[in-house]
């Protein structure tokens, strides 16, 4: 992992996302711009995308510039930041923009770095050697890969978010864990392992999406990446009108299941599926406090003997055999999952 930050200093963070397989809502690419925009960040380097992308699946773009001339807007992945020119440093920083990303303090972030682009259609392992290079080149200490999933998610519920890494330090650091998925993957998975073998650090932060409104983007989905960025690099970030665009977004799906009996049957199954699931957790949560707690007691003598307490007893397993019924049966149908995108801990 690379050294450029001392430890009671924020780290080089890198915040990278790509349009395609894991980009589900568009949530990730909407997140990355939303970032670039609030940090008026400036372009700093260029992957070209005609050795990795299939232009006949990633069209180019045709626009006319201020003067009218016509431009090709080719599908390259393109890194951002902030630029510290000469004269700046030992300066005073300037304060912080009412919209701009800041520290919990207010004051402004100037180690951030963004890498919206494609997945790549071919030559994957230089692609991301090429991500890698350009993070020790700009000293970055850990990279944030985002990618967003089909799932079977009720729209009217919190996105659910995962954060994983295989480095046992970062997840400490960060409260990650550490995925056992297995199966096929995308661009971020690639890019993670290639990021491990140089010893940079990396997260991978993914949501998911409600499967049944794929064709329209999912600010809701783009608001809990911000959400869980600014819990992991304990930074404020401005939403702007991303709380209207989700309420808008929650509406108008609401609206058009009103119309359709089927469809609101099939979105209150996914509710109650949902609830169930928090339900259970949270009851075994509670539980496995208790139990840890009458560990800790009886360590120091301090458990109370069988029978004396009716409370504890029933805190610790009364109704065992019922829970563990209920947490068994909360999870819907595995092959209702089929064909609706990858698992959720998928990297």
């Amino acid at each position: 992992m690379n050294d450029s930050t001392a430890p009671d200093l924020a780290p080089r963070v890198l915040i990278a996302a790509f349009q395609g397989w894991s980009d589900a809502g568009d949530a990730t690419s909407e997140a990355v711009q939303h970032l670039i925009k609030l940090q008026k960040a400036e372009l700093l380097h260029v992957i070209g995308g005609e050795s990795f992308v299939d232009l006949q699946l990633q069209r180019p773009r045709m626009y006319r510039d201020e003067s009218g001339r016509r431009t090709i807007d080719w599908p390259d992945t393109r890194l951002y930041g902030t630029v510290h020119r000469p004269g700046q440093e030992g300066a005073a920083a300037p304060a912080a923009d009412a919209d701009a990303i800041t520290r919990i303090d207010g004051s402004p972030v100037l180690d951030l770095f963004f890498l919206p682009g494609y997945e790549p259609g071919r030559d994957w392992e230089n692609f991301a050697d090429e991500v890698v290079e350009l993070a020790e080149v700009w000293g970055v200490d850990l990279v944030v890969l985002l990618g967003s999933m089909y799932s079977d998610a009720p729209h009217s519920r919190p996105i659910i978010t995962s954060v994983t890494a295989e480095d046992p330090e970062v997840r400490e650091r960060y409260g990650a864990e550490r995925s056992d998925y297995e199966g096929p993957v995308g661009i971020v998975t690639a890019i993670e392992m290639a990021l491990e073998a140089a010893t940079i650090g990396s997260l991978a932060l993914w949501v998911q999406v409600p499967h049944y409104v794929h064709s329209a983007p999912s600010p809701k989905a783009t608001l809990a990446i911000l959400d869980k960025l600014e819990e992991l690099l304990d930074i404020v970030i401005p939403r702007g009108e991303l709380f209207a665009q989700a309420t808008d977004w929650e509406s108008n799906i609401n609206r058009i299941a009103e119309n359709d009996d089927d469809m609101t049957r099939y979105i209150r199954s996914l509710e109650e599926a949902r609830d169930d699931a928090l339900a259970a957790e949270t009851t075994g949560d509670a539980l496995a406090a208790e139990f840890e707690k009458f560990l800790e007691q009886d360590a120091r003598g301090e458990a109370s003997a069988p029978g004396e307490s009716a409370d504890q007893g029933q805190a610790l397993g009364q109704d065992q055999d019922q829970d563990q019924d209920q947490v068994l049966g909360q999870d819907p149908d595995p092959d209702q999952n089929q064909g609706q995108g990858p698992d959720p801990d998928q990297q």
